[in-house]
């Protein structure tokens, strides 16, 4: 029988494909010599020449990698290409749409399975459906592996980590800067995700009574969200509508039920520089979620994304020096208490920490889904039982923010708290 290789790459010729491949074959491989690694898609024609094209890209030859046809409408070839790898790397959204035919053949051919999903509602849906049989099957099915959520959901993690203490809450702010002129900077399928994940929001409240049909007891003193707008330091600042909350709920929902101890509550938001930029995305936001909820115009914003994103949607995606030259930065305000300290007296110890780096979106995303496989086939000794998982319970105790860290995703503690 052949052996599997190492992991494989599914919708390599896609657009954040292509960015996980190039930064595995441009980057990581090389502290990874004896990896074997193959690249799927729907045509082996495109595949070949993605290979070559990104071969041209980072002057070295991977047109040998093998290639694996593979196809969302198939389940057959799904199976069969998840037969020959120990993990697999899910890049064909929006999931919604596409994942769960994979997390499907993922689990049944004994795979492990990674992606860099932003929809909570596909998440909570395959841990609703799939947790049991993942755990039977003796796999990991990790999500969200990117810039939604591994900044904020790690990055919670690291904060318990470093607090010398119980941490009751955490205030999360996302901003990003870059110095090149206005132009698209995001892809047209985080649009498509974005779209119908604001058409289904309502889906998440009976979903989550499913998956959690006992609630966590009041936790206190209980967190409160913001206003609609608040200032931080100089910085203007909005509720953030991601995945992050959703996704760090669940790690400490189950970190909290398999240790004993606190779930640490977050409220998550996004930062701009003046009140004009942050009150004009209040009003995308307001009529994105509008739009969506009705079938004719929710189409009309997947035709025209540059008109209705006001040209930060790209169907050809962003510019390299956009994305190169974007920095990003998760500020995570926690507050708690010192260690022995009593519970029910006001939380009086603070602490700060950030996530910092470049290229959000597409760098830093493939930076952590691949990190997150490698994880997961160098150690699996120091991983929770099997099942479908968050990044923040699945990798609490392994070296993964160490690898980030070293490879410009910066965790760090921050001395002042403001």
């Amino acid at each position: 029988m052949m052996s599997r290789l190492d992991l494989i790459i599914f919708g390599a010729t896609g657009f954040t494909g292509k960015q996980v491949v190039r930064e595995l074959a441009g980057n990581v491989i090389e502290n990874y010599p004896d990896l074997k690694w193959g690249v799927a898609g729907r045509s082996l024609t495109k595949l070949d020449a993605m290979l070559q094209e990104i071969s041209n890209k980072i002057g070295v030859d991977i047109t040998s990698v093998k290639k694996i046809e593979a196809n969302v409408k198939d389940d057959e070839s799904l199976k069969g290409m998840c037969s020959q790898c120990s993990v697999l790397v899910n890049c064909c959204g929006p999931y919604r749409l596409y994942g769960e035919p994979v997390v499907r053949a993922a689990i049944a051919a004994r795979a492990h399975y990674v992606d860099v999903s932003g929809e909570p509602q596909f998440m909570e849906r395959m841990q609703l459906a799939y947790d049991a049989a993942a755990r039977e099957a003796g796999v990991y099915v990790v999500s969200a592996c990117g810039f939604d959520s591994i900044p904020n959901d790690l990055g919670v993690i690291y904060l318990q980590q470093n607090f010398c203490g119980t941490l009751n809450s955490v205030e999360s702010y996302i901003s990003t800067s870059n110095d090149v002129e206005r132009q698209a900077f995001i892809n047209y399928g985080t649009w498509e995700s974005l779209i119908y994940g604001l058409a289904h929001y309502r889906e998440l409240p009976a979903l989550r009574k499913k998956l959690y049909p006992d609630t966590l007891p009041p936790l206190q003193p209980k967190l409160k969200r913001r206003g609609l707008l608040h200032r931080r330091g100089r910085l203007w600042c909005v509720p953030f509508p991601g995945a992050d909350a959703s996704v760090v709920y669940r790690s400490q929902r189950r970190l909290s039920a398999a240790a004993g101890g606190r779930a640490a509550q977050i409220k998550t938001y996004a930062c701009f520089p003046s009140l004009l930029s942050a009150l004009a995305a209040v009003l995308l936001a307001g009529a994105l979620l509008l739009l969506s909820q009705w079938g004719p115009t929710r189409r009309l914003l997947l035709r025209q994304p540059e008109r209705f994103s006001l040209g930060l949607i790209s169907r050809a995606g962003p510019p390299e020096r956009a994305m190169r030259d974007t920095r990003f930065a998760v500020r995570l305000y926690g507050t708690g208490w010192p260690a022995g300290a009593d519970l029910s007296s006001p939380p009086d110890r603070k602490l700060c920490v950030q996530v910092s780096g470049m290229n959000p979106g597409y760098g830093m995303t493939a930076l952590g889904v691949l990190f997150s496989a490698l994880t997961i086939l160098n150690e699996k000794d120091k991983m929770p039982e099997c099942g479908v998982l968050t990044t923040g319970y699945a990798f609490k105790d392994t070296s993964i923010i160490q690898l980030l860290d070293e490879n410009n995703v910066k965790f760090e503690m921050i001395n002042r708290y403001d």
